[in-house]
């Protein structure tokens, strides 16, 4: 985001930027603001006639406040569009308050034949769309990338990991990988916690950004907001109810998006998807993220190769624009500005060759727990879980489980364990307790058929040693 006193150009013309009011460390996000006019809008009548009489077909019988918020468009907006739709009959006034505002609209058989011949085309109803022209700008200003944009710093990290038994080195080095808003490779065995620490620092992020719950891309409607990713922002983040008055409704101010794909992400969905029955685009991930963090877990395991995936974002990444592509072959192009963190259990140069991890910024290696860490996070677990703590339990998993068995002292260990110790008191009808029984027989759940039992000492998961670390790593780390 930028703090910038600029103002905010549509697709017709300019005007004052309406923004959120910041927090003590944060930045303002702009929101264009309302269009007065159907010019002000950027969208071509015809495109705004079409949304009215579609929603109209589906609510029926119209009160004229509904419509407003349905479309998201102001009052005067929509009489401009509502005069045209009467004056051609395809609308008619089913009745008038005492007020101008108490005006009820319903279509004329003529208007109900055309919302079947659009809801034939495009299914969409809901806000009308802001252009592309309006998204970039907005976008550039709100960058996540850019130099006044608030990131968080060596307190809001402490406090953030502080029940996480996170070494003071490893710390450092995701708060440096903040600070740069570039890309991020989180590398170690599967259960140190790589996940858990890229979602914290989707959450650490700072700010407010303005999403548009629709986009027009070359006349395509392309559904953008997402109420599962685009949270609304905090009581101390959100703007004063006097100020949303004169934004644009089409936006919605938001936390700075965490978005998360996984195994199931493939070369499709790196592109805009066209609904056939909706008749409309679907964004993918990445743009979805935009302004926020994409976390790529399980880096390796997707449906298309890692080096392709890399190969794809490499450009964007670094220009921060993409180029996505419409059905029928046409290119348009879009704002990169998302923070890409990758998540694997798998050996980097298993995965990437040397030309693809320089374009990684940072390669950060997520291991075991030192003892010490191990125990306190352990002890937190229990407060978690409200299983009362026992030290001497606690010395028996490490001396005659971990250390028998060879298996790292890993960050998923003590929430698991404790967590089957609970299952089985549930199955029993007991309080859960924390004694050696108790840890022997979680113990033997996680890891029996596994070469995990406590006499057995297993084999650890290549390519990785039992104590979470490999040697090559060293000279990427």
């Amino acid at each position: 985001m930028i703090e910038a006193e600029s103002t905010v150009a549509s697709a017709a013309g300019t005007g004052s930027v309406a923004r959120a009011q910041p927090g003590p460390e944060e930045p303002m996000a702009s929101v264009p603001p309302q269009p007065k006019t159907v010019r002000d809008t950027g969208l071509e009548p015809g495109l705004i006639a079409e949304l009215v009489i579609k929603a109209m077909y589906a609510i029926g019988k119209t009160h004229l406040p509904i419509l407003t918020g349905k479309l998201r468009l102001s009052v005067n907006v929509l009489r401009e569009v509502l005069d045209m739709i009467l004056a051609e009959q395809l609308a008619e006034v089913a009745g008038r308050g005492d007020s101008d505002l108490d005006v009820h609209y319903q279509l004329t058989a003529g208007g109900r034949l055309r919302a079947h011949e659009y809801l034939a085309r495009c299914r969409y109803v809901g806000p009308a769309p802001v252009t592309l022209q309006a998204y970039r700008e907005v976008a550039a200003r709100q960058a996540g990338r850019h130099a006044g944009a608030a990131r968080p710093g060596a307190a809001e990290l402490a406090a953030a990991f502080a029940d996480d038994a996170l070494d003071p080195a490893l710390r450092e080095l995701l708060g440096a990988a903040l600070q740069s808003s570039r890309s991020l490779l989180l590398y170690g065995p599967s259960g140190s916690g790589k996940t858990t620490l890229a979602r914290k620092l989707g959450r650490l992020q700072q700010g407010v950004v303005a999403v548009p719950y629709a986009l027009l891309v070359d006349q395509e409607i392309v559904q953008f907001h997402d109420p599962l990713l685009h949270l609304p922002p905090s009581p101390l983040q959100g703007r004063p109810p006097e100020d949303r008055r004169s934004a644009d409704a089409r936006w919605s101010l938001c936390q700075r998006p965490l978005v998360q794909v996984g195994a199931e992400l493939s070369a499709e969905m790196l592109d805009l998807r066209h609904d056939p029955a909706g008749g409309v685009y679907h964004a993918p991930p990445h743009v979805m993220a935009s302004g926020g963090m994409l976390v790529v877990d399980d880096l390796g395991r997707q449906r298309l190769p890692a080096a392709e995936l890399l190969n794809r974002w490499a450009g964007p990444l670094e220009a921060g624009v993409d180029q996505l592509t419409l059905h029928g072959g046409h290119k348009v192009t879009l704002p990169f500005d998302v923070t890409v963190v990758f998540a694997t259990n798998l050996a980097p140069h298993l995965l990437l060759d040397d030309s693809f991890l320089r374009r990684l910024a940072y390669k950060i290696h997520v291991g075991a727990l030192s003892e010490a860490n191990y125990r306190a996070l352990f002890r937190h677990q229990c407060r978690v879980a409200r299983i009362a703590f026992d030290e001497p339990a606690l010395d028996h998993l490490i001396a005659r489980l971990h250390l028998p068995s060879g298996r790292a002292l890993l960050a998923s260990t003590p929430r698991e364990l404790l967590g089957r110790i609970a299952d089985f008191a549930a199955y029993a009808g007991a309080a859960p307790r924390l004694t050696v029984a108790a840890l022997e027989q979680a113990w033997i759940s996680m890891f029996a058929g596994c070469g995990g039992g406590a006499s057995a000492p297993a084999q650890p998961p290549a390519p990785f040693d039992a104590a979470g670390g490999h040697p090559l790593f060293e000279r990427i780390s």
